[in-house]
């Protein structure tokens, strides 16, 4: 049995980041663990990942070390990550939980507060037509009294009298026009928007905020170290010495005309390529008027005019004239983006048929490809396109993740 062990020097906080979820992933399948297993070298893996590895080649290697065993290691659940895992699991749970714990709270304390204005106003309204009512039940009472003294002095025979009563008779009281006299109803018009309102503001959207900022630190997990492919390259496109950045040049280079490379449009793949799993990189887009990104099958079309779109094996996002965002999806989708993203994630899983894209820097969504049918390899898409006389010269920028960012900014 294989036991898992922190190095002798290691302190309180390498058991607190131990809990970050980067440890709990299988390197083969990029999920978490099931089942997790030791090798003799002391690496981790699902039992059924490594033993499907290991069916498929003639010898028993390490994925992580490649440190091959001369016979075939027995594996043994390795306990100590299993529970690790199992708590893990439980506090993801228990966030989600939490999380919409609060916003049902927060939506009952909202409906609350617009039931109660609602109530104000009725009672409002209701004192309102009280008040009329007491003042219309004066006037008549005022209107019947005269009208006694009146009928009383009909019935007098004496004449002189008569005339001295109704000289002295009190003056009419004054009457208001009743016909007039409106009670309206209480208006909600717009109570019920404001409210809304008010709760995407004051709950929703930070809530929603705080939601995307834990999916995206999820799928940051999966990050991949990406490097652009120079065979793919179109010959216009300048690339770095280190395969992270590209843009667009005034001339084309003479380079051989290859079938992996583009020849019309004014991009370039990935050198990785990935059939299964999980994976996920980011693009810096800063100062950019112009570009595309995403994945895009190894199958498609790289000669003469693309068609960017899920059918002809690109999934993408772009950019056109400074502020014009649209996913390229069948059919495409316009994107409302202010400010624009200055840094972009892309996240695929494949078995899932899932494409998504985060603006990084404001931890949101972009939009996300569902459904979508994988059955070639996928490589990363990228295209700075032509610098439009030096407006466009900013380069696409292949950026190490930074999970704090999205955070601090």
């Amino acid at each position: 049995m294989f036991l898992f062990f922190l190095p002798q020097s290691a302190d309180m906080s390498a058991a607190s980041n131990l809990r970050s979820e980067d440890q709990f992933l299988c390197s083969i399948c990029l999920d978490v663990f099931t089942d997790p297993v030791s090798t003799p070298c002391g690496h981790n893996f699902c039992k059924t990942c490594i033993s499907q590895h290991w069916d498929m080649n003639q010898s028993c290697q390490c994925p992580m070390c490649k440190e091959t065993f001369s016979t075939r290691p027995q594996l043994r659940v390795n306990t100590f990550i299993s529970e690790m895992v199992a708590q893990f699991r439980h506090r993801q749970k228990a966030e989600g939980v939490q999380v919409f714990t609060a916003l049902m709270e927060s939506v009952e304390r909202r409906l609350k507060e617009l039931m109660k204005e609602i109530e104000d106003k009725q009672e409002t309204t209701e004192k309102q037509a009280e008040g009329l009512i007491k003042d219309l039940e004066q006037e008549i009472s005022e209107l019947m009294e005269r009208s006694s003294e009146v009928e009383q002095l009909s019935r007098s025979e004496d004449h002189l009298h008569l005339l001295q009563s109704f000289s002295n008779l009190k003056a009419a009281p004054p009457t208001k026009d009743w016909t007039e006299v409106r009670v309206h109803p209480p208006s909600y018009e717009g109570t019920v928007g404001r409210a809304v309102a008010q709760l995407e503001e004051t709950v929703w959207k930070p809530m929603k905020k705080k939601l995307f900022e834990a999916e995206l630190q999820r799928v940051q997990q999966y990050e991949v170290d990406v490097t652009l492919d120079p065979d793919t390259a179109n010959p216009y496109l300048i690339l770095s010495d280190d395969g992270k950045q590209v843009y667009c040049g005034d001339v084309e280079k003479n380079l051989p005309d290859n079938p992996e490379r583009f020849s019309l449009c004014p991009c370039v793949l990935g050198e990785q390529s990935f059939s299964s799993g999980r994976f996920y990189f980011e693009v810096q887009v800063k100062g950019k008027t112009k570009w595309t990104l995403g994945v895009a099958t190894e199958s498609i079309n790289r000669k003469g005019q693309i068609t960017a779109s899920p059918q002809d094996g690109f999934w993408t996002v772009w950019l056109r004239n400074g502020n014009e965002y649209k996913a390229l999806d069948d059919p495409s989708v316009d994107l409302c983006l202010h400010p624009g993203p200055e840094k972009v994630g892309v996240f695929v899983d494949y078995e899932e048929g899932l494409v998504s894209f985060y603006d990084v820097g404001a931890a949101a969504l972009i939009y996300s490809f569902t459904g979508c049918s994988f059955t070639h390899k996928l490589h990363p898409y990228f295209g700075p396109c032509i610098n439009d006389g030096g407006k466009n010269s900013a380069p696409l920028i292949i950026c190490p993740v930074n999970q704090t960012e999205s955070i601090n900014d």
